[in-house]
Order: C-alpha cells, then sequence, then structure tokens
C-alpha cells in the first residue's frame, strides 16, 4: 500500500475512523437522576450498535483509505472496494442517526414506563453520531471535491527545479536520488547507461537524438493511465505523492512508466509537478 496515494479526504476518513474509536468507550446511556459514581455501560455494552455504528463505520473508514492505496481497484459483488467502504460508513451514520433518537431500542414504549427513568443518549453516542457523519461525508465527497482530492503526503520538492524534460541532477532516477547499476549520469567519454564504450568502427550508427529527455513528474489529484494502444480502459492510476517516469511525449500526453514497470499514456498532463 503506498501512503503517499491518500488524499486529504482520506486523512478526515482516517481522523473521523479514530474519534469514533474513541467515542465507543465513552457511556452510551445518560440519567438525569443517577449519581456519577454509577458505571454506565459504553457503546461496547450493546451489541446493535457495535455491529452497526462502531463495526460498520471503522471497517467502511478502513476499506476507503485501503482501496485508494492499492494499484488496481478490487471488487465485492461487483462494487469497488471504496464504493462498498463509503456504504459501510453511510450505513453507520444513519445508524448512529437512529440510536441517538431512540436510545432506549423500544424500551420507552412499554406501558406504565415513566419518562423521568429513562435515559437520554450518552457522549460516547452522541460522538460517534458525529464522526460517522464525518466519515461518511468525505468518503462521498472526497471524488468530488478538488480540495480533499489533494494529496494527503504533498511529493518532496528536489532541490533545484529543473526546466522541462531536463535531467534531473541524480540522473535516470528519483529527483536527487543516485540510482545503481549504471542507471546513473553517464561520465564524460561514457555512453548513457554506464556500459564500456566499443570502438567505434563496432558501434551501430544512432539516430539522432530528439529534443525530449526523460524526466520525473508528480500529479496533483489521481489520474488515469491508459494502454498504448489506445484502449479506453485504463491499466493503471496514478497517485498524488508518487513519482512517475515520463518516457516520451506525444503530443499534449505523456507516456509514463510506473514504479512496477508498467507504461501507459498521461492524457490529462494539467498542474504536474516535474522533478
Amino acid at each position: 500500500m503506498n501512503i503517499r496515494s491518500l488524499t486529504r479526504g482520506d486523512g478526515v476518513v482516517i481522523g473521523a475512523a479514530v474519534l469514533l474509536l474513541i467515542a465507543s468507550f465513552l457511556d452510551l446511556y445518560s440519567f438525569d437522576n443517577v449519581p456519577d459514581s454509577v458505571d454506565l455501560p459504553s457503546l461496547w455494552g450493546s451489541g446493535p450498535v457495535v455491529f452497526s455504528v462502531v463495526l460498520a463505520g471503522i471497517i467502511g473508514g478502513a476499506l476507503v483509505v485501503v482501496a485508494r492505496g492499492l494499484p488496481q481497484l478490487p471488487k465485492i459483488a461487483g462494487i469497488e472496494l471504496g464504493q462498498f467502504g463509503a456504504a459501510f460508513t453511510v450505513f453507520a451514520a444513519w445508524s448512529a442517526l437512529g440510536n441517538v433518537f431512540d436510545v432506549t431500542g423500544g424500551y420507552d414504549n412499554i406501558e406504565g414506563t415513566r419518562a423521568d427513568y429513562l435515559p437520554s443518549p450518552g457522549v460516547g453516542m452522541i460522538l460517534a453520531l458525529v464522526a460517522t457523519l464525518l466519515m461518511a461525508a468525505a468518503a462521498i465527497a472526497t471524488p468530488l471535491v478538488p480540495v480533499l482530492k489533494g494529496a494527503l503526503i504533498p511529493a518532496p520538492r528536489p532541490a533545484a527545479p529543473q526546466p522541462y524534460g531536463a535531467q534531473p541532477p541524480g540522473g535516470y532516477g528519483y529527483p536527487g536520488a543516485q540510482q545503481p547499476g549504471g542507471y546513473g549520469q553517464p561520465q564524460p567519454g561514457q555512453p548513457y547507461g554506464g556500459q564500456q564504450p566499443q570502438p567505434a568502427q563496432a558501434q551501430a550508427p544512432q539516430p539522432p537524438a530528439g529534443d525530449f529527455s526523460p524526466f520525473w513528474f508528480a500529479v496533483p489529484v489521481p489520474r488515469p493511465l491508459f494502454a498504448e494502444d489506445g484502449s479506453p480502459t485504463p491499466i493503471a492510476e496514478l497517485a498524488p505523492g508518487t513519482w512517475y517516469l515520463a518516457v516520451e511525449q506525444r503530443g499534449a500526453a505523456l507516456v509514463a512508466q510506473t514504479q512496477d514497470g508498467r507504461r501507459g499514456v498521461l492524457q490529462d498532463t494539467s498542474g504536474i509537478q516535474r522533478g
């Protein structure tokens, strides 16, 4: 899982999940006529609340965050993992709302029950409602709101900015990094890649080099990478906070290479950060 692919919206989901976990250990009920010394149950004391609010919310948030960090989006019953998790968070928020309005779960409908003996929602139940609402809102709004789609952990900038198409100081690798295995910048009199020069008569004629040089870049928001054969189905998704290698330029598009060696066409190059 690549944590640099997480967005600000994912950060909100993670924070809300932590708040929900804290709320689960606080009071489920609140009584007006009960001394403070009475040990009231927490959210873990109610099975329906644990399953429909606490576990549903935490599992849903985890699915949303994990799906964002995977290179390929798995599906459950034909539904993408992130969408499945978002549905869980909405269910948890809906269940929390119902428990706040009817914390006794129907006990107050028994004939003869005194209203002054009935509990009201405790601080744990109220915080759980806030946490699940925040989590569900972030899970749904992240793909739609540009601010939430931004990288949670920005990509580190290189030591000095490079002009478009220029090689970073560290050679053919991450900005500012030294690459092993002859993958660094060639020395004077040494060909690219660190191989030993061959006699002039044994070298095959090379075509003249173009104006394009490979360079590293990062995307501001998640963007699809399409196959080089023009297929409309994305082969991968480029995530913010991760450096990718541009190996070729085709008009306004770039042919990019992922960390696992896959190549594809990035059609939307607006706002990319060049290394």
